[in-house]
């Protein structure tokens, strides 16, 4: 088994900063609201107390300037979560993929230009050449070796271009969460379908909960909206380092389940359309001059995210179907 290339009660949503409570804070826009991220990111607005309006991908297409102009008149805040998210996809529909994740993003970027909006665009480690040994500065080379990163670059240089004193990209990677596909429900879920499972061992990045994500990207647009934080590119990914068995063993310890059951293979074993970069960690030095620290490790993370509800109910699945508990 390989890696899918997604995303107790969650920690409280951010406190608005003295400087920007909610009433002074505007409204927010979140595009791709039914996703993974977009769902997560209207609860963490919806908690904060911050006025927002999520519209999914039937609601607007971003690549229609005119809707997409009416959508951010008015808004203070907009986070773009809507893209093409089918990385082997894009090879034989680069095209089309580039609609949505550059073109669409440069639609986005002139309609904040033009309604005085600070615009949170939500990109990927997948620009980056993923060949290096040491974490990604954040002013790192570009490089995509894949259609998919191509496309999302196409939308970063839109977005420094259209707005560079209002856009922030936010690069992150290895996501996962409540609300849609990815790797550590997957491999809970399979862990009541086989009893051994071989995972990828030679791909290192930064397992990111969705929504330690989505509190991060609040805590971002209010910084902005204080005058705070500097455009420009920050990585949102957890702190750390792992693989993705790595990733899945502790998945399944945290879990109550035997981590003994991941097996480590190689990328060789799981040849996909689209190459993947092989060293997606990434550095965090630019939260400080936002005020913000990076985000927690991903273990950290990934315990918390794992007592919520949905994470418990397959890991309970799991261990009733196999009689264990680790």
């Amino acid at each position: 088994m390989t890696a899918a290339d997604t995303n107790a009660a969650p920690a409280p949503a951010p406190a608005p900063a003295s400087s920007t409570d909610p009433a002074a804070a505007g409204r927010w826009l979140v595009t791709g609201a039914a996703g993974m991220l977009g769902q997560d990111v209207l609860a963490v607005l919806k908690d904060a107390g911050i006025e927002a309006s999520g519209l999914r991908r039937a609601d607007l297409d971003i690549t229609d300037a005119a809707a997409v102009r009416a959508a951010v008149e008015g808004a203070a805040v907009v986070v773009n979560c809507a893209a093409w998210t089918d990385v082997d996809g894009a090879e034989t529909a680069e095209e089309a993929a580039t609609a949505v994740n550059g073109t669409g993003v440069r639609v986005l970027a002139a309609a904040c230009a033009d309604a005085g909006a600070r615009l949170l665009h939500v990109s990927t480690d997948y620009v980056l050449p993923g060949d290096a040994s040491e974490p990604y500065r954040e002013d790192a080379a570009t490089g995509p070796v894949n259609a998919y990163g191509r496309g999302k670059l196409v939308g970063e240089q839109a977005v420094a271009e259209l707005l560079p004193q209002d856009g922030y990209v936010v690069r992150t990677a290895w996501l996962y969460g409540e609300h849609g596909p990815n790797f550590v429900a997957t491999m809970l879920k399979l862990a009541a379908q086989r009893d051994t499972l071989d995972v990828v061992d030679d791909q290192h990045g930064q397992p990111t909960w969705s929504y330690a994500l989505a509190r991060r990207l609040v805590e971002l647009g209010l910084a902005a909206l204080a005058g705070r934080a500097p455009a420009g590119v920050y990585h949102g990914t957890a702190s750390g380092r792992t693989t993705w068995f790595g990733l899945a063993r502790e998945s399944y310890r945290l879990s109550g389940l035997d981590p003994e059951r991941i097996r480590p293979t190689t990328s060789a074993a799981f040849v996909r359309p689209a190459v993947r970069p092989a060293f997606s960690v990434l550095g965090h030095d630019r939260w400080a001059g936002a005020g913000l620290a990076p985000l927690a490790d991903w273990r950290e993370q990934l315990a918390e995210a794992l007592a919520t509800p949905v994470f418990t109910a397959l890991a309970d699945a799991a261990s009733a179907r196999n009689g264990s508990t680790g």
